[in-house]
């Protein structure tokens, strides 16, 4: 295909969400995405239209993983010849699906966006009024990243795009970027206290980073316990953002 049109692909693939159906879900964005695709065949009338319709079944995926999965429908539709059966696209697309939607779920909504939105508060706890910027900065190039190559990988392998998913290892990232959010928001939470809202002037550093030692430690137990990270880490949140209101500490004071 022309660099031109693989663009094009790429940047419709952004909308794939757009349509969002609760019959076929995401097929309505899937195809608008290969339709440049569909143009530049110049099939016949009667073939574009059975392509068509192929790329209109059933499709749910993470909308960040949509892109390498495209690369791979189209590398594999290029490579299917004149009275090849096209099951072998349906089935790769049916048996990527799922697993992409679940890496994807587990690693960009679950850990990464969770990590990026902490980072932000804690850089507008100490008064960075581009604390926003931070959260955009942290978590648009990742996901844009992941498209990106994802989508220029599936086109190279067809079949073996998926060798990328497996290489960057998302499942495996997820628990780390979490403990890092985890980190993040004691050091947060230990800020907050003592900036202002308890008089530390007294109370030794020693002390300070032992108690956010604790807390880690606290967090560690609670994971091995079998409790899950996602409620670890936002109910580190809601009960820091409790301590930290000034009313609920005059008692300390």
């Amino acid at each position: 295909m022309k660099k031109g049109s693989l663009i094009i692909i790429f940047l419709r693939s952004f909308f794939i969400h757009a349509t969002l159906n609760f019959r076929r879900m995401q097929n309505i964005g899937f195809a608008y995405a290969m339709i440049p695709f569909l143009r530049e065949r110049k099939l016949s009338e009667r073939d574009e239209e059975e392509m068509l319709i192929r790329n209109l079944q059933m499709f749910n995926t993470h909308p960040y993983l949509s892109a390498p999965l495209i690369g791979s429908i189209i590398r594999m539709e290029e490579e299917l010849r004149d009275g090849d059966e096209s099951s072998s696209i349906l089935i790769v697309k049916q048996s990527l699906t799922g697993p992409y939607a679940a890496i994807g779920d587990n690693f960009f909504w679950g850990a990464l966006r969770p990590c990026a939105g902490i980072f932000a508060v804690a850089l507008a706890c100490m008064g960075w009024i581009l604390a926003p910027l931070a959260f955009m900065l942290i978590y648009t190039p990742a996901h844009i990243w992941v498209r990106l190559k994802g989508f220029i990988e599936g086109y190279r392998g067809g079949k073996q795009g998926i060798e990328f998913i497996r290489r960057i290892d998302l499942p495996r990232i997820a628990p780390r970027v979490r403990w890092l959010s985890l980190v993040v928001l004691s050091g947060c939470g230990i800020w907050l206290l003592q900036d202002g809202y308890l008089t530390f002037a007294a109370t030794s550093w020693m002390v300070v980073a032992l108690a956010a030692l604790a807390i880690i430690l606290l967090c560690l137990l609670l994971i091995k316990k079998g409790v899950s990270q996602v409620y670890i880490l936002y109910g580190t949140m809601v009960i820091f953002l409790i301590i930290s209101l000034r009313g609920l500490l005059v008692w300390w004071k």
